[in-house]
């Protein structure tokens, strides 16, 4: 007789595994961290090995764990396609500011036209933190988009300046770019070059460096934007990521005739290469581009600039 081990105690192990964490993954399986932790050595005592290193903080796979999570990984994932073959859970990581700004309200279209596709969304904060997925959209630096058989170029946005009506005088735009003379500036603290300093903005837009306000940095892109939302401030910020808050008025361009500038960094969708012609994944790359491209126009007519160019669908 097979002694297998305890199912519940798998799929925790399988959680922490993919989130490297024990609070994550408490929270994707609706139980508390003690709990986790409890299934977590009752699968190592049913092993007789150690599986889950705990670190402080964080945890790491020990080298047997890491054996391990392959097969089970397969196993599980063949276990959900039970009782509906034609079904199919794809799961996407993408950057935590781009599910939140724009991906995840669009996915039900995507879904829509896909039945039997079904989608689970993964946010990530950085490319070392990101989990075994089907998809990974990154934000590369230039010379990393190349297109190859695990990977496909996505979309190329532009970097313009946005704030809450709140924050201009009677909600209205600005005469001109000396308006911002001493409002609250808003940006990622990370970026910090090129088209995302302010300095070099103010100095392209003929402000006297003098004029420039009070810099306030977030560590998350998502934070830049709550806070210019709240009127707090003018954010640099991307075409996608403020398309909607544009759409609804939340957020406004603050002053006519911006010429927006490209970001230097592109996304590209990433799988494995064993994957390469998976339909499904094929057809929601060709969905990102499409839709990222439909945003893209609106957002330049927005600007009442031209469509990006060098946009295309992926073949």
């Amino acid at each position: 007789m097979r002694r297998l081990p305890p199912f519940d105690e798998l799929v925790a192990f399988e959680a922490v595994a993919r989130h490297l964490s024990f609070t994550r993954a408490a929270t994707e399986l609706c139980i508390t961290q003690s709990a986790v932790s409890h299934r977590i050595r009752r699968l190592e005592a049913h092993f007789g090995r150690e599986l889950v290193r705990r670190l402080n903080p964080g945890v790491a796979l020990t080298e047997a764990g890491e054996a391990m999570l392959p097969e089970l990984v397969a196993s599980l994932e063949a276990l959900s396609r039970l009782g509906g073959a034609d079904g199919r859970r794809l799961r996407v990581a993408a950057g935590s500011s781009l599910c939140n700004w724009w991906l995840a309200g669009r996915l039900p279209g995507f879904m829509a036209a896909h039945p039997g596709v079904s989608v689970e969304l993964v946010p990530v904060e950085s490319r070392d933190a990101i989990p075994e997925v089907d998809v990974r959209i990154l934000w590369v630096a230039p010379g990393e988009d190349k297109r190859s058989d695990a990977q496909a170029p996505l979309f190329h946005e532009q970097v313009f300046p946005v704030c809450s009506p709140k924050l201009l005088p009677r909600g209205k735009p600005l005469a001109n770019a000396r308006g911002l003379a001493g409002l609250p500036l808003l940006h990622k603290a990370s970026h910090g070059m090129g088209e995302w300093t302010w300095s070099l903005w103010f100095e392209r837009l003929g402000v006297p460096a003098e004029a420039q306000g009070a810099e306030l940095s977030f560590a998350d892109m998502g934070l830049v934007l709550s806070a210019a939302v709240k009127g707090a401030g003018v954010a640099l910020s991307r075409s996608l990521l403020v398309a909607d808050a544009l759409e609804q008025g939340r957020l406004v361009v603050p002053f006519p005739g911006i010429q927006p500038m490209a970001s230097t960094k592109k996304h590209v969708a990433r799988w494995r290469s064993a994957q390469r012609d998976d339909p499904q994944i094929r057809a929601f790359v060709d969905w990102l581009v499409a839709e990222a491209a439909d945003t893209l126009a609106e957002v330049d007519e927005r600007l009442g600039h031209n469509k990006v160019p060098g946009l295309k669908r992926v073949a």
